[in-house]
């Protein structure tokens, strides 16, 4: 048996959106907390691993790479032009930080990254939080020393693949589950929390506001807390503002956030969650135990924010309404919540079905797989 390395260190390289640097940030806590590894984080300046990493008390250093899917071709070729500084420098962090494994998480930084780590022999773990892997992971997912996935369909794309699910913030686990209440009682409170991402999403913004006051009166003891992203907040506010005070509705029943620190306790409040459908979103929606309606992300990569709502509504855990449907058919999205609202134990349903998709132990399985392949430097 290999001994234990006194004091590992390891390399995470990638980030860009939530669903790349927030399991990251998981994993690396489980390797201080259990192995108390030093950590490096290799990302970009333009995804929130700048902001979320630092604050998180972790070294980041930045290398220059952007996307190169589904883009323009101007933007493909920037980026393509920028790949050999960025696979130069992460080869120089290589050599600097001499890790002994390197967990790659998708996002821009990681191609070189993983890149890098390949041709210097160092083990390299692959994450892929998606049904369908992105493009870094499909480009390295046959050269990687082991891949941790999400989605068992993922698998096959890489080499010694484990279905670990998504890292998770443990408070999430912790959440009581909903309970199944009385259909028609209108004095049970009611919360529904509008979730577009980070970055927020166009379509809920723009939709959900003129919807909101026939909600209000249908239920009257329902609440909405809307998270719109910093670009549309003061926007959407103003248009809940104009569409619920021609409706007479008190401003206390609803709320508009540009984002939403802590959301662990937002879906704790939560009966009912809008969302869009990105890995982390429904990784904390299975530990959180809550019930989604998801609208999907049209444009994301290889569409794999639908390939994750089918995922979600197939085990029962979620309904699902596409972009396409919404625009055709606004009305689609009152009927829908009303429906859902209308019923509270199937709620209470859905939510111990996504509470069977959770992998509370994601964290502390990537660290192990991790750490074992240190050992083998």
């Amino acid at each position: 048996m290999t001994a234990p390395i006194a004091r590992p260190r390891i390399l995470v390289v990638g980030g860009g959106t939530g669903g790349h640097i927030i399991p990251a940030l998981a994993v690396a806590r489980e390797l201080v907390a259990c192995a108390h590894a030093e950590i490096l984080f290799v990302g970009t300046g333009r995804g929130l691993e700048s902001r979320l990493v630092p604050e998180a008390g972790y070294p980041l250093q930045l290398v220059p790479a952007g996307p190169l899917n589904q883009v323009s071709l101007a933007t493909r070729l920037r980026t393509a032009s920028q790949l050999p500084l960025a696979l130069f420098r992460c080869i120089r962090i290589l050599r600097d930080f001499r890790p002994h494994a390197v967990l790659g998480v998708g996002g821009y930084a990681s191609g070189p990254g993983m890149a890098a780590a390949l041709l210097l022999g160092v083990p390299t773990l692959a994450f892929e939080p998606n049904a369908v892997p992105g493009l870094t992971n499909r480009l390295v997912g046959r050269f990687v020393s082991a891949a941790a996935v999400n989605f068992p369909p993922a698998a096959r794309w890489f080499r010694h693949a484990e279905v670990t699910g998504i890292p998770v913030r443990p408070e999430f686990f912790s959440i009581p589950p909903l309970d199944a209440a009385p259909t028609h009682d209108p004095a049970q409170p009611l919360h529904l929390l509008v979730f577009g991402g980070s970055q927020g999403a166009r379509i809920l913004n723009s939709l959900l506001p003129p919807l909101v006051p026939a909600l209000l009166r249908e239920f009257p003891a329902l609440t909405v807390l809307h998270q719109a992203g910093a670009r549309h907040a003061e926007a959407t506010r103003a248009a809940y503002a104009q569409a619920c005070d021609a409706a007479e509705t008190t401003p206390a029943r609803w709320r508009v956030e540009p984002f939403l620190d802590n959301m662990a306790d937002c879906f704790q409040r939560a009966h009912l969650v809008l969302a869009r459908s990105g890995a982390s979103t429904v990784a904390e929606l299975a530990a959180a135990g809550r019930p989604a309606l998801l609208v999907p992300f049209a444009a994301a990569a290889d569409n794999h924010q639908q390939r994750n709502a089918e995922v979600m509504q197939q085990a029962g855990a979620a309904a699902l309404l596409t972009e396409t449907e919404l625009r055709q058919q606004p009305a689609l999205l009152l009927k829908t919540l009303r429906d859902l609202f209308a019923d509270r134990d199937h709620l209470a349903a859905m939510g111990n079905s996504a509470r069977a998709l959770a992998h509370p132990q994601a964290a502390a399985q990537i660290a192990e797989r991790l750490l074992a392949l240190a050992r083998l430097r």
